[in-house]
């Protein structure tokens, strides 16, 4: 079977609503043409002829939905994505920040935790880490562990390096890191003002009261339905005046909350809660 096959659809849907009843994660309204592709993807890694067939082995193996689980969140950031975004936070959020005696901020669907790392950095160089608490969290145990480890590949330090420049950072990247385990480990000092969790967007709650979100390129992987559903869980998570932030190619313009918030930046996605 292909994805172009009329059946292919059919035992998608049947695939996510027996995931969802068998382990309560919930991808019914991830985006169907993103879903067919990474599905097709599993089919080969795990020699599966139909999508009948994957779902056969997923619903009677937990350790075979635990790897599934690469197929349905993307793993794929860097340090300081998008410097000008982090340029932003960093002009046009941070001072307002540094108004409360006490900070929290969300990373919604961290991934391998670039960016919760990156964040820590920058709040760190404008005086602000010590009174923040940074809530990073996933629905991947396996890129939840990899984010809190904080040990990155040699050889993409060059990149983040270049972005960290050029999102205004004042010092050497080199000053956060020392080489270990075959790769960057970035300072424990960072990792203090750290909490990881599992949380998903598609069946949680509000957890806290936070003063930043920041969710990217993550919402582009929902149906409009779960986007919606997402930023008014942000919306809900701020506090009076905090700020959200989207990727570049993520909007609030098509959900029912976008009155909710004004833009601070536009450019690069950065929102106020009105």
């Amino acid at each position: 079977m292909t994805r172009l096959d009329p059946a292919f659809d059919i035992e998608l849907r049947l695939l996510l609503e027996g995931i969802f009843l068998r382990y309560q994660h919930d991808f019914r309204h991830y985006a169907v043409a993103s879903l067919r592709r990474r599905i097709v993807q599993a089919m080969r890694r795990f020699n599966c002829r139909t999508v009948s067939e994957l779902q056969g082995l997923i619903l009677n193996d937990p350790a075979i939905f635990a790897q599934m689980l690469q197929y349905f969140t993307v793993q794929v950031s860097e340090m300081f994505r998008d410097p000008q975004y982090f340029l932003a936070l960093k002009t046009e959020v941070f001072p307002l920040l540094a108004t409360y005696p006490s900070i929290k901020i969300w990373v919604a669907g961290c991934s391998s935790g670039e960016e919760v790392w990156s964040l820590a950095v920058l709040l760190d160089e404008a005086g602000l880490l010590e009174r923040c608490l940074i809530y990073a969290t996933d629905i991947n145990p396996d890129a939840l562990k990899a984010a809190e480890a904080g040990v990155f590949p040699l050889d993409r330090i060059a990149g983040f390096s270049t972005n960290y420049q050029q999102a205004g950072g004042e010092r050497s990247l080199s000053d956060y890191y020392t080489a270990a385990y075959h790769g960057a480990l970035f300072d424990r000092r960072l990792r203090k003002q750290m909490v990881f969790a599992d949380h998903s967007l598609a069946t949680d709650s509000v957890f806290s009261e936070v003063h930043l979100v920041s969710c990217r390129n993550v919402l582009i992987y929902f149906d409009r339905e779960l986007q919606d559903r997402a930023i008014g869980l942000f919306r809900d998570a701020l506090v009076h005046r905090g700020f959200l932030g989207l990727g570049m190619k993520e909007s609030l313009r098509f959900t029912s909350h976008a009155d909710a918030f004004a833009s601070i930046a536009m450019a690069e996605k950065i929102f106020q809660r009105r």
